[in-house]
């Protein structure tokens, strides 16, 4: 299931994301929490350029990525449009509720040992596992 290849895109890729967490923090004083900087360059004029910038540089990896591994990008036929677009829009309200997603309480919140992040993203695991089981239980869908 996995490969060494794999193994070392997701450790690069972890690496990248600490530092560009960090180095926003030292350089801008700002959590990278991407729905937060998604938010504020959708919804705000005051660091809308940095903000852009960064969305930028996460679509540029994206893209870098799928030109190095296209094959790490399986297209999923087996799950209704349906459920993907209320899914997105469930974790789209999800993150408006709990304040943050997981790359702003998850990767920065816990770094910072924060006792409201520690415990969102203990709630979106656990929240995730129930979804997934749910989903598989009602619908008969796989990973």
């Amino acid at each position: 299931m996995f490969d060494s290849t794999s193994i070392m895109f997701a450790l690069a890729g972890g690496l990248l994301i600490g530092l560009s967490a960090t180095l926003l923090l030292l350089v801008n004083g700002r959590v990278a929490g991407i729905s937060g900087i998604l938010f504020g360059a959708l919804l705000s004029q005051e660091g809308r350029n940095w903000r852009l910038l960064f969305l930028l540089g996460l679509i540029a990896g994206g893209g870098l990525y799928w030109a190095i591994a296209p094959q790490a990008f399986e297209v999923r036929q087996d799950y209704p449009p349906l459920l993907i677009v209320a899914s997105g829009l469930i974790v789209g309200i999800g993150t408006r509720l709990g304040n943050g997603c997981t790359s702003g309480h998850g990767v920065c919140g816990i770094g910072r040992l924060s006792v409201r992040s520690i415990a969102a993203t203990i709630t979106f695991i656990l929240t995730g596992i129930v979804t997934v089981t749910l989903v598989r239980w009602f619908m008969g869908a796989s990973l």
